[in-house]
Order: structure tokens, then sequence, then C-alpha cells
């Protein structure tokens, strides 16, 4: 468990955990309540990836693609989709090629090969945050 007190914290935390990412994993499952610092992780995620474009939530694009130094790194948002939809963006495919990383924010079913990421909104700038693997 991880207690962040600012936006910077949470970037730096998710940083971290990409220069330390487990090469047999693929998907990142992000839980948590809208605000509770799950896209402001991934935009440390990403960057510890050497992903150079901002991250914002697609929420409106469900999806989108990324150019990291050694992976390429997926950021869906399924707060509007339904579980099965996945399939229909060719989420298989994505998470089957070991040179991806997914991070989906609002997973709806079970994620294979996950690691779990809970995020709590304490109060304004504090979060918890846990890592399951």
């Amino acid at each position: 468990m991880n207690i962040t007190n600012s936006a910077k914290e949470t970037k730096r935390l998710g940083y971290m955990m990409a220069k330390r990412f487990p090469k047999n994993k693929s998907v990142l499952a992000l839980k948590g309540n809208l605000g509770s610092g799950k896209t402001t992780f991934l935009q440390g995620f990403a960057k510890g990836l050497g992903v150079k474009e901002k991250i914002l939530s697609p929420t409106f694009v469900l999806f989108k693609h990324f150019k990291g130094k050694t992976r390429d790194f997926y950021h869906f948002d399924c707060y509007r989709v339904k579980g099965k939809d996945l399939n229909s963006l060719g989420f298989k495919d994505i998470i089957s090629n070991p040179r991806n990383i997914v991070a989906v924010e609002w997973p709806r079913t079970k994620l294979p090969k996950a690691v779990v990421i809970e995020f709590q909104f304490l109060d304004k700038n504090k979060r918890r945050i846990i890592i399951k693997k």
C-alpha cells in the first residue's frame, strides 16, 4: 500500500513502477472512483516507459496507443465500454504481443496476467494506492 500526498507523488509512483514493471506482465487494471488518481498515475507510468506524448484519459476515444523506448503503451478507458466490447477493439491481439503494456481504467471483467491497482481518494491531494500482483 502506498499513500501519495500530491499529484506529483502519484506520478512519481507510476514512473517508478514502470521502471520495475515485470517482463512477464503486460496488463495493468486500474480501479477507483473518478478523481482517485488513475490517469495521474498513468502519466508517470508512461513517462517511465519513455512515452513523450501527453497522457489524457481516453474516455471518448476508448483507447490510445503510444510508442515507448522498449515497449509500446496502450491506454484503455472502459468507463463507457461493456466487457465484451474490448474484443471488438482488438484487445486480445494487443495484450498477446509481449512488446505491449496495456493499462485499463475501469476494467469490467477480470483481465489476464493483470497487475491490479486500486486507487482510493482520501482528500484533495492524498491518495491510497494498493498494488496487487
